[in-house]
């Protein structure tokens, strides 16, 4: 889900100090970029459209926003447990490609989290990497398909399509994985069209694998583990989203054992009501897809948890799903899964169980925004 988690002026203000980037002369700088309306140049989502695989697992640089988002569960060997998260987010400092013939003229600027929760060691670690999208630093491309901050990397074995290899490492934690569908791809919302609130444009075009076989290695302490799961990709690209009543959001992906699949995000306005577009995916174990609407499924908060770093976020859910009569409890492996660097947010492996039985019925993730001071994303524009 991963909506406009920060600032992009602060991102765009932390990517060009570090970077020692100056406005070049005789040019449209940064700063003027900076001072544009919120969506001048850029196109808005309005309404559905025909979308193509793989290209659309490309970049969309006629947009502002976008981001390629992987989360998953690994098993190790001897029953140990962990889960992953990377994303890389584009921002765009002007609509399409460069006009300039330059190494360094970029349109783009690139911010990436990569995060692993070692649930045995008890320990949660993330990581935020910041760059300009010129000179090779960061970028986005289909032929061959990758996506990359440094070395941090999702990109296509060969081509442009699936398989997908995951690279990522700092600090003696490295991720090396390979990802395969295990199911097609799910357009959500409106055919694709996933709206955020009610003025038109506030939406994005957002689609979803929501199985993939994972393979690869985990390092941790100078071990290299053999681990292998499940993994969940959203994609998503917009101009603007949020409206400035709307607070945050709780968003679900959740890998059931019978081999379905359920994605949902609850919208929060400021007063604590839920926005009329929250919606969700429920995909069977054939792959039939069922959309769900805000008044199908009903969250309900069982437990929270308060980070040292100040605010209290939700720690365990009730979900009923009304149109199959379903209903899971949601409880994360480990309570604080908390990024805590420039965009502060929630994003955590959790356990799903059946709240009669107390069996378990399949494993997920979570995200929740809005709840910490001190955040750096924006709503409403």
């Amino acid at each position: 889900m991963s909506w406009e988690r920060l600032s992009w002026a602060c991102l765009l203000a932390l990517t060009l100090t570090a970077c020692g980037q100056q406005e070049a002369p005789g040019g449209e700088g940064v700063s003027a970029t900076l001072r544009e309306p919120d969506h001048a140049g850029f196109e808005r989502a309005f309404a559905p459209r025909a979308f193509s695989f793989p290209a659309d697992h490309g970049p969309h640089p006629d947009f502002r926003e976008e981001w390629w988002y992987v989360t998953g569960n690994l098993d190790g060997p001897e029953g140990r447990r962990f889960g992953f998260q990377i994303t890389i987010f584009r921002h765009g400092l002007k609509r399409g490609m460069p006009s300039r013939p330059s190494n360094w003229a970029g349109q783009d600027a690139y911010m990436a989290h990569f995060a692993v929760t070692d649930v045995a060691g008890k320990r949660y670690t993330a990581f935020q990497r910041l760059s300009r999208g010129a000179a090779g630093l960061a970028g986005s491309q289909l032929e061959p398909f990758k996506v990359w901050l440094d070395e941090w990397r999702i990109e296509a074995v060969r081509g442009d399509d699936f398989p997908w290899r995951i690279l990522a490492q700092q600090d003696g934690i490295a991720l090396r994985l390979e990802i395969s569908p295990l199911k097609a791809v799910v357009l959500n919302g409106e055919q694709g069209l996933s709206r955020k609130s009610a003025e038109p444009g506030n939406a994005s075009y957002y689609y979803s694998i929501t199985r993939l076989r994972a393979e690869g290695t985990l390092r941790l302490s100078g071990e290299d583990i053999p681990v292998t799961g499940t993994a969940w990709l959203d994609r998503e690209w917009s101009t603007s989203m949020l409206a400035p009543y709307q607070a945050g959001w709780d968003w679900f992906s959740l890998q059931l054992g019978d081999g379905s699949e359920l994605m949902y995000f609850q919208l929060r306005h400021k007063d604590g009501t839920t926005d009329p577009t929250s919606s969700g995916s429920l995909v069977s174990p054939a792959g039939t897809l069922m959309r769900l609407a805000r008044e199908d499924v009903e969250v309900e908060v069982l437990d929270t948890w308060d980070s040292p770093a100040g605010g209290r976020y939700p720690a365990r859910w009730r979900l009923s799903i009304k149109p199959d009569g379903r209903t899971l409890e949601i409880r994360p492996v480990l309570a604080d899964q908390e990024l805590r660097h420039d965009a502060r947010y929630w994003e955590g492996a959790v356990d799903i169980t059946d709240p009669q039985t107390g069996a378990s019925v399949g494993r997920g993730y979570v995200e929740l925004t809005g709840y910490a001071s001190g955040k750096f994303w924006k709503t409403g524009e």
